[in-house]
């Protein structure tokens, strides 16, 4: 072993040394949620099943129903941009709509925002349009709208065309402010695509939900994708890019993704609670038939996916639990949580419904 005489090393390369001597070990690894780490809990109060359904002014026209989007409250007025399953064939006739309530329980249709064409043949890229999420950037006083267009044919044995090559649309409000949200909005360019470098995970259903969010001066964007090609094995999955500003170009972080490894998620939206921790509200799929999250410390790194208990407090009334539109804090300190979820409204035929389900969240010791 050779030894060095510190006093012929010149004081210069000693300086420079000690500089590179906390990134020689390594970056501070991120904090994570371990599984058993409860860090907040939440409390069902009360759920008005059934808030808007086949029968609601406004939706009559509406043959199959509603499915995820987003509701936020500007004021005391609050508003869900949604998907709404308009016709056939299903999952292909598509609207996105405004609809906007007073509380939450009454509500009116504001107009349709966009429309998909229908195209059956697997050549039009906006055969139907889903995933609606709005965000309003202060910076620019305006909302900015990201939603799905897809391609549609008929499907194969063990290989689904309903709804694949999936592509995120970026849309801006032409006015500014907060009625803004009325739109129009215009489109702008392409966000993510099914044919861009795609992550071994990513599969034929293209990217199928997309949510930007921004801590600090980087903005990150939760994306999922599915192994439609094989129906029979498909799981659906959900993984983070990052980009300099929300227009993009957006990078696939393939290092951490995808967050949940097994199981299904799907149509991500994040917020940051009181107590500084993110969440990460999800469609947790048909397998639990539960609303679901994940929790970060960072935004970045993410918990396994968790899951709300409804009953016993809420007597089941839907058959099969959809996708989680709101975590709204109230003035009487709890949450709103908008959800679609289907019910059969006569037999053999089943509609997606909105419903409101209030909330207490009791933070605990981290």
């Amino acid at each position: 072993m050779k030894y060095f005489d510190l006093k012929k090393v010149p004081m210069s390369v000693i300086a420079a040394a000690m500089i590179l001597l906390p990134f020689s070990c390594g970056n501070p690894q991120p904090k994570l949620i371990a599984d058993d780490e409860k860090v907040l809990e939440f409390e069902v109060v009360a759920c008005n099943d059934t808030i808007i359904n086949r029968n609601t002014v406004g939706a009559q026209d509406i043959k199959y129903g509603f499915e995820g989007g987003r509701v936020v409250k500007i004021g005391n007025v609050y508003h869900m941009i949604t998907a709404e399953m308009f016709g056939d064939p299903f999952c292909v006739n598509m609207r996105l709509g405004h609809w906007e309530s007073n509380d939450g329980i009454d509500w009116r249709r504001v107009g349709t925002i966009r429309k998909s064409d229908g195209d059956y043949t697997g050549t039009s890229q906006r055969s139907s349009v889903w995933g609606p999420m709005v965000v309003f950037l202060e910076e620019e006083n305006r909302w900015h709208l990201v939603y799905v267009c897809y391609k549609n044919k008929p499907s194969e044995p063990n290989m689904s065309h309903t709804g694949y090559d999936g592509v995120i649309q970026h849309a801006v409000s032409a006015k500014e402010g907060l009625d803004g949200i009325y739109g129009p909005y215009e489109d702008r360019g392409i966000l993510m695509r099914y044919d861009d470098r795609p992550d071994p995970w990513e599969g034929l259903q293209g990217v199928d939900s997309f949510f930007p969010y921004k801590i600090g001066n980087k903005w990150y964007g939760f994306y999922g994708s599915a192994l439609t090609q094989d129906m029979k094995n498909c799981e659906w999955h959900i993984g983070l890019a990052q980009a300099d500003n929300i227009e993009g170009p957006w990078t696939r972080m393939s290092e951490l993704n995808p967050v949940n490894p097994v199981g299904f998620a799907e149509n991500p939206i994040v917020m940051q609670l009181e107590n500084g921790v993110y969440i990460a509200i999800v469609d947790g799929g048909p397998f639990v038939d539960k609303l679901s999250y994940l929790l970060s410390r960072d935004g970045v790194h993410w918990s396994n996916i968790r899951h709300i208990e409804l009953e016993p407090t809420v007597k089941k009334w839907w058959n099969t639990m959809r996708t989680p539109q709101s975590l709204i804090k109230e003035s009487d300190g709890t949450y709103i949580m908008f959800f679609t979820a289907f019910k059969d409204y006569q037999p053999g035929f089943r509609f997606a419904h909105v419903s409101k389900l209030k909330l207490k969240i009791n933070f605990l010791d981290n």
